[in-house]
């Protein structure tokens, strides 16, 4: 199993990479929400990989952080009616820590705001990953916590999706703004930088 790839990248668009390591080019399929933190064409690059084979072909896709590729591999080896392409899909128009956050929150309508998911595959997302997304997602809460309202208050990152689409924005702009402000601020920035930021890049 290729769990990882590190070589020069070659050539990019916003859903497929090829890295090249020990003169062997890798076709990799991507989603925008891991192409946003690729370096220029030339230069090295790490992408965490996984594997998927079917009858009728073979594919590697990569990721910029290993929780994203592994939250791509519980999307499709656990939840009925959702492949490859469609997970990628979702990866692409929402990022993990959003989609998590929508999936402990069993927020169906954000959820099938995504090209590819309907209610019912919304749904079954919620039914499927919750009780495997919540530890992230709600700061270690159980179910019973959650039912009794005890949510604690998500990462800065969520949060400021969660403000943003308060504001008036469509879900996947304000995830993608709210990406864009961490990428200048980073990792540790407030949920109320990250908005100020993203209204300003506007």
């Amino acid at each position: 199993m290729i769990v990882s790839l590190e070589g020069v990248l070659v050539e990019c668009s916003p859903l497929r990479a090829v890295v090249e390591s020990h003169g062997i080019g890798y076709e990799v399929c991507i989603p925008l929400t891991t192409a946003e933190k690729l370096p220029a064409v030339g230069q090295r690059v790490k992408l965490h990989t996984l594997a998927v084979y079917r009858e009728d072909s073979q594919q590697l896709f990569g990721f910029a952080t290993r929780e994203d590729r592994d939250f791509f591999q519980l999307l499709v080896e656990k939840v009925s009616g959702i492949g490859p392409k469609t997970a990628l899909n979702l990866l692409s128009r929402l990022s993990a820590d959003t989609l998590k956050s929508a999936i402990a929150q069993a927020n169906v309508e954000l959820l099938s705001k995504c090209p590819g998911i309907g209610k019912k595959t919304a749904e079954r997302l919620v039914i499927e990953l919750r009780d495997k997304v919540l530890p992230s997602a709600t700061g270690g809460l159980s179910p019973e916590a959650l039912a009794k309202g005890e949510m604690k208050e998500g990462s800065a990152f969520t949060d400021a999706v969660g403000a943003l689409i308060a504001l008036g924005y469509k879900a996947p702009d304000a995830d993608k703004a709210a990406r864009r402000a961490q990428s200048v601020l980073g990792a540790k920035a407030t949920s109320e930088a990250l908005v100020k930021k993203a209204l300003a890049q506007a």
